[in-house]
């Protein structure tokens, strides 16, 4: 392995107990690139793109109770091609981690403490007075990184190889760009929502692939939501009204106050791509929380949503073995188990009004990815992650197939914890899962990290190849792919 030390930083947290300040979630305070890794098995040569991973990875003592989601933003990105490999990692230059390093100690709040108890009166998120951590989601639009973070933020930008800063996106609007933009692979267009404790509560965008904002809408809602994801058909953007929101009342003294309201509907917001809010339509279905949606296509009359039903979503506190037991309910609302999110359809009938429900598959699972080829389109399979029980951990990866109901399932194995596993598809595929799921895998038993290569057509084999990575990575959330092709264009 040819492994260079770019950079290292020093870290101010305290030994402690925490479950997500160690294992899998220690965190890392080393840059690198990285390439001659060793390698069990062989890599695809007709396997060639970028895989990048955003995780959250403090450097400070938190001020009050440490939340993962409030972890600085570092991203993990390993590009193949002709069947080689070259890793990078860096964290995301947020003007909060900048201004943090400067102080060398936390200057806000997590979401788990009181705002007021920031240091700077300053600050983002729908909460206000956060910092713009972007470590939440990643997507490659038009050629770069964008960066993003849950709450609302300012969306940064990143070169998807060499994960050198490009600043933030202009085309970003008051009250930032919320995790979770989405692309149309066919268009170039990247759809996105913020959201924030103001009327109307809610913005609608899309920005065409010259990076500029071609549309922007208000959405209205009865009040402040907790929405963390949409979803887009060819013609239609789908938006959530979830009854799982800040107690309204407590609101109105500033407490943030995360409540169930188990008697109002889930209302799915429907509207033409480049549509006017007064076209937008409603649809009510049973009540819940759907924290990721799969896809979304049109069928008929009917819009056709795919997603996950929590069936649990105010879950009780997790009585936490190894920790601190106040702990309990704030992390017991991460552990997927504690969820019990299981992939179900929705059916939205734009004739009639009319919604009807399924449930796909009853194994507790989330964290879905497909070929987004199909995004936006009719799609077979579906590669949705399983957790560890009582832990905020994936523990393997499930491929559903939508026309048959079959499913199988890779287990990552003993004290191996993997990544988001996007699919990529193979160079000259033939079909929809004709291609690779490739995912980082935190082995605690080892203290090692590795990427891993699974045939999307055979999951039970297992990897393909094993690449062992240069130090050991933090565990996080969400991960995309981009082929080079797709990239290509943008960088001449």
């Amino acid at each position: 392995m040819t492994a260079r030390l770019i950079n290292e930083f020093k870290s101010t947290i305290k030994p402690t107990d925490h479950p997500y300040l160690t294992g899998a979630w220690t965190p890392s305070t080393k840059e690198y690139d990285a390439e001659d890794m060793t390698v069990i098995g062989e890599i695809p040569k007709d396997l060639s793109g970028v895989y990048i991973r955003n995780t959250e990875n403090p450097l400070h003592e938190a001020i009050g109770v440490y939340h993962p989601f409030d972890g600085d933003g570092m991203l993990h990105a390993i590009s193949f091609k002709d069947g080689k490999a070259t890793y990078r990692n860096r964290f995301v230059r947020t003007e909060g981690f900048e201004a943090e390093q400067q102080a060398g100690q936390s200057l806000w709040a997590g979401v788990a403490t009181n705002p007021a108890k920031s240091l700077r009166e300053d600050g983002w998120g729908a909460r206000g007075k956060m910092k713009d951590a972007s470590s939440t989601d990643v997507v490659v639009h038009a050629g770069e990184i964008v960066s993003t973070f849950y709450m609302c933020g300012e969306g940064y930008l990143l070169d998807p190889y060499t994960l050198e800063p490009k600043g933030t996106a202009e085309w970003v609007p008051d009250h930032g760009v919320s995790a979770h933009p989405k692309v149309d692979p066919r268009t170039g267009e990247m759809m996105f929502f913020n959201y924030f404790k103001e009327p109307p509560y809610y913005n609608y965008g899309v920005v065409g692939p010259d990076k500029k904002l071609k549309h922007f809408v208000p959405i209205e809602l009865p009040g402040a939501r907790m929405p963390h994801d949409m979803t887009f058909t060819e013609n239609y953007a789908i938006h959530i009204d979830l009854p799982l929101f800040w107690d309204a009342e407590l609101l109105k003294r500033d407490i943030h106050s995360v409540t169930f309201h188990d008697s109002l509907p889930t209302r799915f917001g429907i509207i033409p791509r480049l549509g006017g809010a007064n076209e937008i339509k409603w649809f009510e279905a049973a009540p819940t929380y759907v924290l990721h949606w799969v896809n979304a296509y049109e069928e008929g009359d009917e819009v056709v949503v795919d997603g996950y039903f929590q069936e649990d979503p105010d879950p009780a506190p997790l009585d936490w073995k190894d920790g601190d037991k106040r702990f309990g309910k704030l992390l017991a609302n991460i552990d997927g188990c504690s969820f019990r999110p299981k992939l179900h359809r929705w059916r939205f009938n734009m004739r009639t009004g009319e919604t009807r429900e399924e449930r796909l598959h009853d194994s507790i699972v989330e964290f879905g990815t497909m070929n987004q080829q199909f995004a936006g389109i009719k799609n077979r399979y579906v590669y949705s992650k399983t957790f560890v029980p009582g832990r905020f951990l994936f523990a393997g990866v499930t491929k559903h197939d939508l026309e048959t109901g079959d499913a199988t399932t890779l287990e990552f194995g003993e004290q191996r914890y993997g990544s988001e596993a996007p699919f990529a598809p193979r160079i000259g595929a033939q079909s929809e899962d004709d291609g690779y799921l490739v995912s980082f895998i935190t082995d605690t038993k080892l203290d090692q990290s590795e990427c891993i290569i699974v045939d999307a057509k055979d999951l039970e084999a297992g990897p393909v190849a094993r690449i062992i990575l240069p130090q050991r990575i933090s565990s996080g959330t969400h991960a995309t792919w981009a082929s080079h092709d797709e990239i290509a264009p943008f960088r001449a």
